[in-house]
């Protein structure tokens, strides 16, 4: 069996599985109502020191079903630009994780532009660093990993409608997890502005508007793509409302203000 090495535990998140285990519960603070089943969320993927609190307080609100469709960017120039994984595992501190491998082959021959790549995840952290959060609520689950480099929007649109006819297929539910941080490196009064332009298109459910406006004002928003194809397809599986669980930026930990990232979590129903 391949299995997928961590790239950064020790470093986004702990190596030691006791102390990764508490600090994933103490993100998982007590919603009011029960979890709820989701068709998809977005969530960040920095550092869990600066962004799981955001990531830690979506999980916590889903009841995550056996089944996983996990989208990141690729941050690094390596490999495919849509770059799947239809073989093997992913190892955390806490497990393995087992590749979907029927799904992730449902995915290929619907989006033939998914291209089977290791070295695309081979050091990327953006899905990594989600999966010790599902292994820490759910014991047993498969997953699907879809490392996105390209910018075109056409090719978002499409990959999202090819995940829309396969899930709508399936016999039983399947999330969609879009990893994504938000605004990059501006002060926090600019980062929460322009955060605040996607995230309302994020929350009308409007891909093509996301895309329109992150490009047209300059937000560096890494996983643009993956929300993209992910809000794509939720529509097309029914999706009416997506509201905001927690918002944050990095000054909210570090104290400085003047140079930030922001980080959304939302939940798509």
């Amino acid at each position: 069996m391949l299995l997928r090495l961590p790239a950064v535990a020790g470093r986004f998140y702990p190596d030691d599985p006791a102390e990764l285990a508490r600090q994933i519960a103490a993100f998982a603070s007590c919603p009011e109502e029960p979890p709820r089943q989701a068709i998809a969320c977005v969530v960040p993927h920095a550092g869990y020191r600066y962004s799981g609190h955001v990531a830690g307080a979506v999980y916590a609100q889903l009841k995550l079903p056996r089944r996983i469709l996990l989208l990141g960017p690729r941050h690094f120039p390596r490999g495919k630009a849509q770059a799947i994984l239809s073989e093997g595992a992913w190892q955390t501190p806490l497990g393995c994780a087992d590749i979907d491998s029927e799904l992730a082959r449902e995915l290929k021959d619907a989006y033939p532009e998914l291209c089977e790549d290791g070295v695309a995840h081979q050091a990327e952290h953006a899905l990594e660093v989600q999966l010790p959060f599902i292994q820490y609520h759910l014991a047993d689950f498969r997953f699907v990993p879809i490392a996105l480099g390209t910018r075109d929007y056409a090719q978002f649109e499409s990959l999202g409608q090819a995940m829309a006819e396969v899930l709508r297929r399936q016999s039983g539910p399947v999330l969609m997890i879009a990893s994504s941080d938000m605004n990059h490196y501006e002060s926090d009064e600019v980062t929460r502005r322009k955060d605040r332009l996607a995230l309302e298109r994020v929350l009308a459910l409007d891909a093509r508007g996301l895309f329109d406006i992150v490009r047209r004002e300059g937000i560096t928003m890494c996983g643009l793509g993956p929300v993209v194809s992910v809000l794509t397809a939720a529509r097309l599986l029914g999706a009416t409302r997506a509201p905001l669980v927690r918002y944050a930026t990095s000054g909210d930990v570090t104290g400085d203000r003047q140079e930030v990232v922001g980080y959304a979590g939302v939940i798509v129903e």
